[in-house]
């Protein structure tokens, strides 16, 4: 199982095993997570965010500072030579002088793999346009089993944008690969992707519906994702289906007691805050997760941990 110097494009190229590793591994950061570690001293990490940020960033940094490193890089590209007209071929074959691994979010789909054709040091995409991202996908399974002990056997719901929501789209992946039965809740306009749909089927039971309030009593996972309006090239289009869903107390009242509630934020008004403080909302552990998880990654790709 080799990792060191891979790239993370898409969680369609790691098989189960290679995920279990990835989240084995993870798993032993948890202790490096506070109190620190020098294993990738002297090793740079950049980060190249063309889109807005703040867990994404902020726990990719933190994940290479706590491991001993350094990071460089842009939140936003009107700080750096791409304002001049730069293309994303040469930031990379520039960037790739100064840092061991490059992280990318780019608003164009396929942006990461195209810049990991150039790179020779290892690119994670941090996601894509509305494709994927990959590394979310790897802290929503982390969570699942920190929270709920498995992830084989769960009812999973994935709720709100489904058409645009990149995180649904990795995460739907990556479950596909357990033994998962899965819903897809969404109004008919924001649909899982039909192509997604066909690589996943055959391998997972998954039940497309609008109804929210049938599906609660079933599921032990209730993943739930914003409407992305940045995301509709028609505005119009976004007001039919803005606010489709609320997840408040009155829609949790038949809830398994046991069931979690993840969202890879930020919110808008798709999860009221008294949620918040119910034993169900486990989206603000889920960020924790995320510099774990990416600890993880960071130390396998650069060779530090096998």
């Amino acid at each position: 199982m080799r990792f060191k110097g891979r790239d993370v494009i898409s969680i369609k190229d790691f098989t189960r095993d290679e995920i279990d590793h990835i989240l084995k591994v993870a798993k032993e950061m948890e202790p490096l997570a506070e109190r620190g570690s020098e294993m990738l001293r002297g090793r740079i990490l950049a980060t190249l965010f063309f889109e807005p940020s703040t867990r994404t960033r902020l726990s990719f940094e933190t994940a290479m500072y706590k491991l001993g490193g350094t990071t460089i890089g842009f939140a936003e590209p009107e700080v750096s030579s791409v304002k001049k007209g730069e293309s994303l071929a040469d930031t990379v074959r520039v960037v790739e002088n100064y840092a061991d691994i490059i992280v990318l979010r780019h608003p164009l789909e396929g942006a990461a793999r195209f810049a990991a054709e150039y790179a020779e040091v290892p690119v994670i995409n941090a996601g894509s346009g509305a494709e994927e991202h990959p590394t979310q996908a790897l802290l929503d399974l982390y969570t699942m089993i920190r929270e709920a002990g498995r992830i084989d056997g769960l009812k999973v719901a994935l709720a709100g944008d489904l058409r645009f929501g990149r995180t649904v789209h990795s995460l739907a992946y990556a479950l596909s690969l357990y033994d998962v039965k899965l819903y897809l809740v969404s109004p008919s306009l924001l649909r899982m992707r039909r192509e997604i749909l066909e690589d996943i089927k055959g391998r997972i039971d998954a039940i497309e519906t609008e109804d929210m309030e049938k599906v609660i009593p079933e599921i032990d996972v209730l993943y739930v994702t914003r409407i992305q309006r940045e995301r509709f090239p028609d505005p119009a289009e976004y007001e039919k289906v803005r606010g489709s869903y609320r997840i408040d107390l009155e829609t949790l009242r038949n809830a398994k007691d046991n069931l979690i509630i993840l969202h890879p934020l930020p919110r808008t008004d798709e999860v009221s805050p008294e949620v918040d403080m119910t034993p169900y909302a486990k989206y603000f552990k889920q960020v924790r997760s995320g510099v774990i998880v990416r600890m993880a990654l960071l130390a396998l790709l650069l060779g530090a941990v096998e």
